[in-house]
């Protein structure tokens, strides 16, 4: 008689990121669309200035994605259906997740609408990942992907590799299998920009940038982000699973004008009563505001951001909106204007400074 196969029980995280979110839960309100091209974005109307939110995967193989002008989009695929942003909608559908998620033997970390890690003790993680499907599928309409990792930045690559609806693992054991030979915007983090920088150092792999010299980047990149992408490459990560509530880092408005602003004064004013709509929706936080940051759009869709931070962490609509307009005032406002956005950077939770309020004698 031989011996019994013993299943050792190890530590593991799942990245969970449902699939076409948003797409999905209009899907679930209007089942007779299913198969057919849907797209998600401003009012719903794609003759009017606005941007895709989300589009399905029908959508997607016309060449439609996010944050793409809604015209466009109509012009790719004038047989997609268009329908405008409930978000009331999309968080009740992500909370009705996520309570799914919690009842399960884990530890569970949302990181949006959409997305959340599971900390698990299990010896067969798949078959964990798979069960975590079946039942966000059976109690909410909605399925997912699930990356499989030893930590949380590989267990979130490793969800790019399952979508759709599939599981993934990508460990310490396999990473340089799947990721040696990949360019290095495949890592988190990297975009084209810190791309383009590494390809004039001669690293275009993964692999490149895990043997690179950390000198060298931090020449380029800085003493704190050189190392960091050389470290990013090697696919390690010793950030926690929490359980905390998530925590949004700001908060932002924006508005799209559906004829251009030519008038500088006219984008001033805009973009101050931006300022104060944000101001009172802020009014109620515990969090104060520490920087704002302001975006341009000028016409066709050249989009810009500047930044400025305030003498003090803040409540008062006044210093919000004269940190607004002095972030507006590092633009050249030389173009026509087609949207303005202004978002608040929080103080981050559990900080002990006194936010200056309204009346107060600092501000």
């Amino acid at each position: 008689m031989g011996r019994p196969t013993l299943a050792f029980v190890g530590s593991f995280v799942l990245y969970v990121d449902l699939d076409q979110f948003i797409a999905a839960v209009e899907l679930l309100r209007r089942p007779e669309l299913r198969g057919k091209p849907v797209v998600v974005g401003g009012d719903g109307d794609p003759t009017k200035r606005g941007v895709v939110s989300t589009a399905n995967y029908e959508a997607r193989t016309c060449g439609i994605h996010s944050a793409m002008p809604l015209r466009t989009a109509y012009k790719l695929c004038p047989e997609a259906v268009f329908l405008p942003v409930d978000a009331e909608a999309y968080q009740t559908a992500s909370r009705a997740v996520m309570a799914t998620l919690r009842s399960f033997p884990a530890m569970v970390e949302v990181a949006g609408w959409d997305e959340a890690s599971m900390a698990v003790e299990t010896a067969c993680p798949e078959t964990f990942a798979r069960e975590v499907q079946r039942v966000v599928l059976d109690r909410t309409g909605l399925s997912c992907s699930i990356g499989v990792g030893d930590n949380k930045l590989r267990a979130k690559l490793a969800c790019g590799f399952a979508k759709p609806a599939g599981v993934f693992r990508l460990t310490r054991e396999n990473w340089a299998e799947v990721m040696d030979g990949l360019p290095t915007e495949a890592l988190l983090g990297i975009g084209v920009k810190t791309a383009g920088k590494l390809a004039a150092l001669a690293i275009r792999t993964v692999e490149e940038l895990a043997t690179a010299d950390e000198e060298e980047l931090a020449r380029t990149f800085g003493p704190t982000i050189g190392p960091w992408l050389r470290h990013l490459a090697t696919g390690e990560d010793a950030t926690p699973v929490t359980g905390e509530p998530h925590v949004p880092k700001g908060r932002g408005k924006e508005r799209t004008f559906q004829e251009d602003i030519r008038d500088p004064d006219e984008v001033r004013r805009q973009l101050a009563s931006l300022a104060r709509e944000l101001s009172g929706e802020l009014a109620s936080a515990s969090r104060p505001v520490v920087r704002l940051v302001v975006k341009v759009r000028f016409a066709p869709f050249d989009t810009h951001t500047h930044g400025t931070t305030l003498p003090e962490p803040t409540l008062d609509p006044d210093a919000i909106e004269a940190a607004s307009m002095a972030a507006l005032d590092r633009f050249v406002l030389d173009r026509r204007v087609r949207l303005l956005g202004v978002r608040s950077e929080l103080l981050p939770p559990g900080h002990e400074a006194r936010p200056t309020l309204p009346g107060d004698a600092a501000s």
